[in-house]
């Protein structure tokens, strides 16, 4: 009974979680309770120093930077002006409005790695837009919903740094790495959309040449600077500083936040009622994820406690998985966990059983984690609980159907794993800047 017990304690604590009830809650509720039935109430004093050990992580620091730069570039109107900006920019092209939806989400991305702001803002800007100018809805839905979970993989990601501390591995290495694969994947869903405007140019029209021309005789190139090149600056300075060795990634959130203080302030955007509404909505995303990760700690002292990765490991070995065998278990295992649950559950649940194995197996965990965060991407457009359709869906005017919204997603899904594909088979990818 005892030598099964790390399997019950697992599947109890995910059936508890696909009822919905508060992950952080249940991970910490069902940890507990075992703990102290097995370890007797020590469990506590050893919780408590893992807790503390988990707090006093340097690297986590990053996680609410980063969530206050994403928030302020939304609640500032920066995110807004910069999709408009991009959108005559591309109105040109046939499938420009698409095009430049792509960018701006990637853009955004590089500046916050927060999804949910992405979608939402780029949802109530671009779809109306979209849809008045003839798109067809299953595209317009589909490129805002894509581009808005690039955040997952272009660094500074916050999927990125919290996957660096479960796997033990350098947050630089992991943002190093993530440049060629992500950019790649931007590159995949711009060829997509320059293909299908070609085939279906009536769903993908360009933007009246009026508007274009009127749009450019009012001060195109201030336009451009203050809308599109001051953001960049900011990736560019964020980015550049960890690339160059010049600051930690913490550091360099530090860096960005104060320059996303400063760019909003520039903008005249700056005052009390915006500062008040980031740092709450900062406040409460970020208390979210270490309210998680606690819950995690506890789930993953006691699961450990229990021997359950020694037994874990000890069924893999007997299976005589090879390691790619194993690998393309784990992908598969995290894909189909992406339909059911949040990414951050993933991360801290799944992650930690079988990270040993990798070691074991002597895989490189900088890759894995490459691996990892593009397939939880496809966790934020994989029905029923994908984050991105949620947040998009409630935006969407009432005509728009559901069904429609996941014809959409489909051919970005089959991208992403296409994409994963080959950097299973070409790990080299990921060595261009290391």
């Amino acid at each position: 009974m005892y030598e099964f017990l790390p399997i019950i304690f697992f599947i109890i604590t995910f059936l508890l979680i696909l009822t919905g009830y508060p992950v952080a809650f249940t991970l910490g509720g069902i940890a507990t309770i075992i703990g102290v039935w097995v370890f007797d109430i020590d469990f506590f004093y050893l919780l408590s120093l893992r807790i503390f050990g988990t707090m006093q992580n340097f690297v986590l620091l990053g996680v609410p930077l980063f969530i206050f730069m994403g928030m302020m570039l939304e609640k500032s109107g920066i995110a807004e002006k910069l999709l408009e900006t991009m959108a005559l920019l591309f109105g040109e092209f046939k499938g420009g409005l698409a095009l430049s939806v792509i960018v701006v989400g990637a853009l955004l991305a590089a500046s916050t790695g927060i999804v949910g702001a992405t979608v939402v803002t780029m949802g109530l800007i671009s779809l109306p837009t979209m849809l008045k100018r003839g798109y067809k809805p299953t595209l317009a839905m589909g490129t805002i919903a894509a581009s808005g979970t690039l955040g997952q993989i272009i660094p500074p990601s916050v999927v990125l740094i919290l996957l660096a501390s479960v796997l033990n591995v350098s947050v630089g290495a992991l943002f190093l790495a993530a440049i060629v694969p992500g950019f790649s994947l931007i590159g995949m869903y711009m060829i997509y959309v320059i293909i299908f405007a070609h085939l279906y140019p009536k769903q993908a029209p360009a933007m009246p040449s009026k508007e274009i021309t009127y749009f450019r005789s009012k001060g195109f190139s201030k336009e451009i600077i203050q809308s599109f090149l001051l953001p960049l600056l900011l990736v560019v300075l964020v980015l550049g500083t960890i690339i160059g060795g010049i600051a930690s990634p913490t550091e360099a959130a530090g860096v960005g936040a104060m320059g996303v203080l400063i760019l909003t302030a520039y903008k005249g955007k700056l005052n009390k009622k915006i500062l008040t509404s980031v740092t709450k909505e900062t406040l409460v995303l970020t208390s979210m994820v270490f309210m998680i990760l606690i819950g995690a700690t506890a789930f993953s002292l006691v699961f450990r406690g229990l021997q359950g990765d020694k037994l874990f490991l000890e069924i893999i070995s007997k299976s005589h998985l090879s390691p790619n065998g194993f690998l393309i278990l784990v992908m598969i295992m995290v894909f189909i966990a992406g339909f059911f649950i949040d990414f951050i559950e993933i991360i801290f649940i799944v992650v930690p059983i079988v990270t040993p194995v990798f070691i074991s197996m002597d895989i490189d965990l900088v890759w894995i984690g490459i691996l990892l965060a593009i397939n939880l991407q496809t966790s934020f457009l994989t029905p029923p609980f994908g984050f991105a359709l949620f947040y998009l869906r409630g935006v969407t005017p009432s005509e728009i159907k559901t069904k429609q919204l996941y014809i959409g997603i489909l051919p970005f899904v089959i991208i992403q794993i296409i994409f994963l594909g080959l950097l299973i088979l070409f790990p080299q990818l990921l060595k261009v800047f290391q």
